[in-house]
């Protein structure tokens, strides 16, 4: 398939979508890799591509840009309503 989101790093942990990803649809990523969204992805926006726990670092482009606020899983939109982000 083609994918619907794109990665910067491959130590990211989140990908970015390229379109809008309903909820209960198919991420594809550029490696091959796919899951379903757990919840609607907005165009641009970050899918996390792993479980993480929280206070667990968020990294996009290879940098950590903050932490989640509460326990996650693969597939949740991260926005500001469970990302705090890192001053920088």
């Amino acid at each position: 398939m083609i994918p619907n989101t794109i990665m910067i790093d491959q130590k990211d942990n989140v990908a970015i979508a390229l379109t809008d990803i309903p909820e209960g649809s198919q991420v594809f990523l550029p490696d091959g890799r796919n899951f379903i969204s757990l919840t609607d992805i907005p165009y641009s926006h970050k899918v996390l591509l792993a479980n993480l726990g929280a206070g667990d670092n968020v990294i996009k482009y290879g940098e950590v840009i903050g932490q989640v606020n509460a326990d996650l899983q693969q597939g949740e939109w991260i926005h500001t309503h469970n990302l705090v982000v890192t001053e920088g």
